[in-house]
């Protein structure tokens, strides 16, 4: 029996409170990696439009003018200095997206490991208890 299942089972009152902190720690690490895929998406989509603004820059002579956004304004800057700008945020976004991948790992292992303990609880304690998923006794869950 899955753990969304079990739960669905169980009115509020008889969720155990060993289950509803794990619960509770499930939910949260959910959260942390929907905000991290979140970052990551963000990040993403900013390296695709440096690699474009690259490409474009590429395109151009020495002598052509370059403008580059600063809040409201469009400023009037060196090719050369664009370019180096923008090939340092690329390198900050690549970074940046190495760091959220590892973080996205290590969120996705702590949720399988969870979601595996919950899962052992709640077959420890339907096992000590003889009773199903509406008992109300507490497992041992081996803290």
């Amino acid at each position: 029996m899955s753990v969304l299942s079990y739960v669905r089972q169980m009115s509020e009152q008889e969720i155990p409170p060993w289950l509803r902190e794990q619960l509770s720690r499930l939910q949260q690490l959910q959260q942390n990696l929907q905000a991290i895929l979140m970052q990551k998406q963000q990040i993403e989509v900013e390296a695709m439009e440096i690699d474009k603004a690259l490409e474009e820059l590429k395109k151009l002579g020495e002598d052509e003018v370059v403008y580059k956004s600063a809040g409201p304004l469009l400023i009037k800057t060196k090719k050369d200095d664009t370019t180096k700008e923008l090939e340092e945020k690329k390198e900050l976004s690549n970074t940046r997206l190495l760091v959220l991948g590892k973080q996205e790992s290590r969120v996705k292992e702590n949720l399988k490991e969870i979601e595996s303990k919950i899962n052992e609880m709640i077959r420890i304690g339907q096992t000590q208890r003889g009773t199903g998923p509406g008992s109300t006794g507490t497992p041992n869950p081996g803290k």
